[in-house]
This record gives structure tokens, C-alpha cells and sequence, in this order.
């Protein structure tokens, strides 16, 4: 088969279109050089796009929109968007809010690639990724411009349409194209993040895409690779380890240089009708580059905690008590087996978990795999049911053929995947530890038979570690991957491909740092740490590589019981961050020493505590806290009213 130039895009039929337009927009954008740029400078505006949006949450209502700009300057070509000003059609999202998500002067230089989605339903969108392998919020053309856009930047760099998806076009990629596009495939797994000027942008599992091309050879599959995937287990193969150490590659001085060489007044934003005020045409001004070094305080003083907050004292938490045992669990069940006080069991165990051995039968009402009212017989035949139902899925990938696989690249992508990731999974447990292990083909089955039952989401790497401590306690294929599944219908939002899920759930911690801890959030305010990137990890995989392997799973039930709040992981964040506090302010850590910092909290962290902090946050904040919680924001149950801005899928096979 003729395979196309792998620098050459005239085969992509929507960039072929473009060309023409492009041309046009060249045209035009030669009348919008700067009167008061001199050939030295050679600053000029060479595309922008108005109504271009991102959205902070999963409501279509919330979105923010604001212009999108490529700016010529020298041989450099530098991005940029700016919101709107007071165009919020939501009053949740104050101009301050919508600050964080300014996205100011990125060089290209600087960006590995960019990806389109262009959905048959829906708005196109483009997700960059930045060399260091991060990756912007999804910006969505309301009003297209997608290819336009393709074609502006191509008359400026180099730009190669990747020979693994069609979708994803390289930056200038001058050494190893191949090997630079399978890094840059896992773009699902984004979480958008703003505030981060210059470079700093979001997390995205780039650099675990590329631990996975780069050991393509010696990882072909599971039944093949079992001993040689024990031989080179690597513990920091967790993607969030990976993207914290790709995150702190991003410099203070990337940062500072491109903020200095574009001032806000060159880049500040403005409505549409301002505009048009001025002359129709927007007036942009010269670029001034400063060598002015940023002033830096000599020293921080760290402020107590709010006075508002003093009670916390008051209400520090119950004492945790012991977990829940068998003879206490069955005095919560009538004759039949009904659980005849909920709400009484769910409050038991977030102040003390579930003793081992009755996890497998009390995780599954926890997980909503079974209705508290639920009798024994009518939990039995539940079982038997879904039991048959589970095996009809799973056939359905067991009968694909060597031939038809060939033919089916989302299969032979997401089983790939799958099979590196699975022989990596826990492998320091005795459960999953050794050759040909028959938990860890377990493992690879759920997860199979998982992308069967929800092919729009798929697999994406992080997924194993929610279903390992699962599979540990049930003991059992079909239920555990039931149980998944409704664990899945709560953090499945954390890897859709437009990371609404983590970006909402990211936006929210920042309010509610602010709301309880006003001198710290002023400090990461200062230090341009407004992200939250560095919690991250945490929420991703629910603290999974924070805390021991019993922990971990005495922590998820009690998130799980959703007693007080369904929220309660985002003040576990905001406890740890308080804690902590001290030292951060104290020391004055910047972004990059935040995130070694908050890395290396990793088997320091003290469970019982940061619960009851925790739990007293979460009681001062009271209504205030939930207020700053947008609908919705997982691990909120799916909403079925259809307010819910859908997950947007261009190419699901």
C-alpha cells in the first residue's frame, strides 16, 4: 500500500480545502500589521479567530469564549487566547475565574503537536501538547476554523501529519517523526489545567505513550511477555509519577522570557464590539521586550489560618473507630438481608472502614453494584444474571480473529495498551507478583471486556489501578467487573478525551482553597500555581499511590459512602495542602519545587488525620463549599436530563 510522504499533508483532504483559505487569511492578516512594528520586530498578528471557547465544566452553558490568536514575531511563532470581558453567561465564573484560563504567548517551539477532533456531531476542537508533554484545555470553534487554522500554522513551521492517526499533526519533528508520534498518542489522557503561562499548561500521559512505543519490542503481548514484563517492572511507570517529572521540566525561565517579550497590553483581550469601537479592526500594540528581572519578596510571611475558621477545633472530626466486623455488619441486615438503615451503615464506615474479609460483600452496596434493599435471593439472582451477561461481552472480543484484529486498529490499540500496562499493575503484591500470575490475566480480561461495554470511553492508562484493589477483594471476574463498572460511571469522567472531568474537578479545589485557606491560595496565586496540576495525581487514580495498599482501600470506602459529602476527596486535597502549608509558604516554593514536594508526599501522608480534617473542612465550609462544586463534577452519578455537556468522540474506530 502507498504509504503518503510523512512530511507532506496534501492527502488530508480538509487541509487540502484550507489551503485556499489559508492563503486569504494571510491576505488579511497583512492589513493587520502593526503601524508601529519595524522590520526588526517583524511582530505581526497572522490569524485570529473570534468565539473560540473553553469549557471549565461539563455544562455547554458554562463555557468561556475569547480569541485565539497566532502572533508572527522574528522567525518565532507564538499562540494565544484571550476570554472574553464580561461576555459570562454564567454568574458562577467571575472575570478572575475566567483570568485562570488565559492562555499567553506559547512558542511554538515549545508545542510537540496538536490534535484535531472533528466530530460528525458537536464543535471541532484542537488539544496542543507541549514539548514537555502537556497539554492546554480543549479550545472548541464554535464557528469552525479548525483547518484554518492547520494552514496558518504550516505556513510558519513545520508541520507533520503524524503515520499512526491522521488526527494528530507534529511540530516541528526534525529527528525521529516515528518515534516522537507514539508518545504523543496519549492525549485521552489530558487533564486541563489553566493559568500556566508561557509553556505551563496541563498534564497529559505523553511520557507514558512514550515508555510504551519505546518498549514495543520487548512487550508485544500478555501471553507472550508475562516474565519478561516481571524483568523490567518499573514502580515509576504510574502515569502521574511520569507526568509530575515531565511537568517539572517546565522552567521558570520559559515562563518568564515569553511573558516578558509579550506584555499584556500586545495580548490584552477585548470584546468584539471594542473593536469595532476603535475602527473595526482590533489595535494591537508593539512588543517591548523587557530584561528586567521579576521582583521576588526576600521573605514570605505565612498568615494563620482565616479567623472564620478557628471552630475547626470545635469540630475536628470524630475519633476514627475501629472498621466494621461481621457481627456488628449483621445487625445492619433484616431477615431477608435488607440493609435497614442505610444511611446509619454509610456514616459506621466513614468513621472506621470495613474489616478485609467482609469487603467483598459490603464494597458491592458501597459501589451501587447492589441496592441496599436488596434481599439475599434478590442479590443471588442478580449475580447469576449478570454473571451471564459479563461472559456474553467478553465474547465478543474473544471471537475477534488474528484477521479481523488486523482490520480493527481501536482494538489492537486499546489491547496493547492493556496487556504493557497490566504486567506493571501492583506487581510488588503477592496477589499479581510472578510469571504467568492468573490474577494479572484476570486483570487484562476485565479490562477488555470493559472497553467492549463502554466503547466511547475506551481504556485509558490509570484504569488498571482503580480495578486492581477491586479485583484483590472480590476475588471473583464477573463481580469485579460489575463493581468497576459502577465505579467507572463516577470516575469515568476523569479520562474523557475533553478532560471535562478533571478539569472541573481541578477548578473546584481552587475554590475551595480559596474559600478555606485565603493566604495559601494567595500564595499559589503569586507563584502562578492557580492550576492545581500538582494535585493531580491525587484525584486521577482517588490517592492511590499516596497511601499503603490497605489504606488505599480503607480510604476509598470511605469516600465511597459519600457520607457528608460526595466531594469529600476534593477537602482530603485541601487537608494535605493545609498541613502542609508551613513549609510551602515558609520555603517559598515555586511551581516546580511544588510539585517535587507534593510527589515525594508519596507513604508520608497520615490517613486517620487528614480524614478528620478533612471532615472538619468540609463541615465549616458547609453551603459555601458546596456552592463552589459545580453539578455534576464527578464523582456525581451520571445525569440523565441531558444538561450534561457530552463527551465529544471524532474517531472511535
Amino acid at each position: 500500500m502507498h504509504e503518503p510522504e510523512l512530511h507532506d499533508l496534501s492527502d488530508d483532504a480538509d487541509y487540502a480545502a484550507s489551503i485556499q483559505q489559508g492563503s486569504a487569511s494571510m491576505t488579511r492578516s497583512d492589513s493587520r500589521r502593526l503601524s508601529s512594528t519595524s522590520e526588526a520586530d517583524g511582530a505581526e498578528v497572522v490569524y485570529s479567530k473570534e468565539n473560540v471557547a473553553i469549557h471549565p465544566t461539563q455544562y455547554a452553558s458554562e463555557r468561556i469564549s475569547g480569541r485565539l490568536k497566532l502572533i508572527k514575531q522574528g522567525n518565532s511563532l507564538f499562540m494565544t487566547w484571550i476570554p472574553y470581558k464580561g461576555q459570562s453567561s454564567n454568574a458562577r465564573l467571575s472575570e478572575k475565574d475566567k483570568n485562570l484560563y488565559t492562555i499567553r504567548a506559547v512558542p511554538f517551539s515549545d508545542i510537540r503537536s496538536i490534535r484535531r477532533h472533528t466530530p460528525t456531531l458537536g464543535w471541532q476542537y484542537i488539544i496542543v501538547v507541549m514539548s514537555s508533554g502537556l497539554a492546554f484545555p480543549p479550545l472548541y470553534f464554535y464557528n469552525g476554523g479548525v483547518r484554518e487554522f492547520l494552514a496558518t500554522v504550516k505556513q510558519h513551521v513545520l508541520l507533520v501529519r503524524s503515520v499512526e492517526d491522521a488526527n494528530v499533526f507534529l511540530v516541528n519533528d526534525f529527528e525521529n517523526p516515528l518515534q516522537r508520534t507514539l508518545s504523543s498518542l496519549a492525549l485521552p489522557m489530558a487533564v486541563s489545567v489553566a493559568n500556566v503561562p508561557s509553556t505551563a499548561a496541563v498534564g497529559s500521559t505523553s511520557g507514558a505513550g512514550q515508555e510504551r512505543g519505546e518498549s514495543d519490542k520487548s512487550s508485544s503481548n500478555l501471553q507472550q511477555n508475562g516474565r519478561q514484563g516481571q524483568k523490567h517492572y518499573d514502580p515509576a511507570r504510574d502515569i502521574s509519577i511520569q507526568v509530575l517529572e515531565k511537568f517539572s521540566l517546565v522552567t521558570r525561565f520559559a515562563r518568564e522570557t515569553t511573558s516578558q517579550l509579550f506584555r499584556d497590553g500586545f495580548i490584552d483581550g477585548f470584546t468584539p464590539n471594542e473593536g469595532r469601537k476603535q475602527g473595526g479592526s482590533p489595535a494591537y500594540h508593539h512588543i517591548t521586550p523587557s530584561n528586567d528581572p521579576p521582583k521576588v519578596p526576600d521573605e514570605v510571611s505565612v498568615a494563620p489560618d482565616p479567623v472564620e475558621f478557628d471552630k475547626l477545633s470545635l469540630v475536628w472530626g470524630k475519633p476514627r473507630q475501629p472498621p466494621l466486623g461481621k457481627e456488628e455488619w449483621a445487625t445492619f441486615l433484616d431477615a431477608e438481608g435488607r440493609v435497614k438503615d442505610s444511611q446509619a451503615l454509610r456514616k459506621r464506615i466513614f468513621y472506621g472502614g470495613v474489616e478485609h474479609n467482609l469487603r467483598k460483600e459490603v464494597w458491592t452496596f458501597l459501589l451501587g453494584y447492589h441496592a441496599y434493599d436488596s434481599t439475599y435471593a434478590e442479590r443471588e439472582y442478580l449475580m447469576s444474571v449478570k454473571k451471564a451477561e459479563y461472559e456474553t461481552i467478553k465474547r465478543q472480543w474473544q471471537s475477534i480473529s488474528p484477521e479481523q484484529a488486523r482490520r480493527f486498529t481501536k482494538f489492537r490499540e486499546r489491547k496493547g495498551l492493556i496487556d504493557k500496562d497490566v504486567v506493571r499493575t501492583d506487581r510488588s503484591l503477592s496477589f499479581y507478583d510472578g510469571d504467568d500470575n492468573p490474577n494479572v490475566y484476570l486483570l487484562r480480561d476485565i479490562l477488555l471486556t470493559y472497553s467492549f461495554y463502554n466503547f466511547d470511553l475506551g481504556y485509558c492508562q490509570g484504569m488498571s489501578d482503580l480495578l486492581s484493589p477491586i479485583l484483590y477483594v472480590m476475588r471473583d471476574e464477573s463481580e469485579s467487573f460489575w463493581c468497576f463498572v459502577s465505579l467507572m460511571e463516577r470516575l469515568g469522567p476523569n479520562f474523557n478525551r475533553d478532560q471535562s472531568g478533571m478539569h472541573t474537578q481541578l477548578f473546584a479545589l481552587s475554590k475551595l482553597v480559596e474559600l478555606l485557606d485565603k493566604p495559601l491560595h494567595h500564595y499559589f496565586e503569586r507563584n502562578d500555581c492557580l492550576n492545581y496540576f500538582f494535585c493531580f495525581r491525587w484525584i486521577l487514580i482517588q490517592f492511590k499511590r499516596e497511601f499503603e495498599y490497605e489504606k488505599t482501600m480503607r480510604l476509598w470506602e470511605v469516600l465511597w459512602t459519600h457520607h457528608l459529602s460526595e466531594h469529600l476527596h476534593l477537602y482530603v486535597c485541601v487537608a494535605i495542602l493545609k498541613r502542609h502549608r508551613t513549609k510551602i509558604m515558609g520555603e517559598q516554593m515555586d511551581f516546580d519545587t511544588l510539585l517535587k514536594f507534593i510527589n515525594e508526599l508519596s507513604g508520608q501522608i497520615d490517613l486517620d488525620a487528614t480524614l478528620r480534617e478533612a471532615e472538619a473542612l468540609c463541615i465549616c465550609a458547609g453551603e459555601n463549599g458546596a456552592a463552589c462544586i459545580p453539578p455534576g463534577t464527578p464523582p456525581s452519578l451520571p445525569i440523565e436530563d441531558g444538561l450534561v455537556y457530552p463527551q465529544l468522540e471524532d474517531d472511535i474506530l
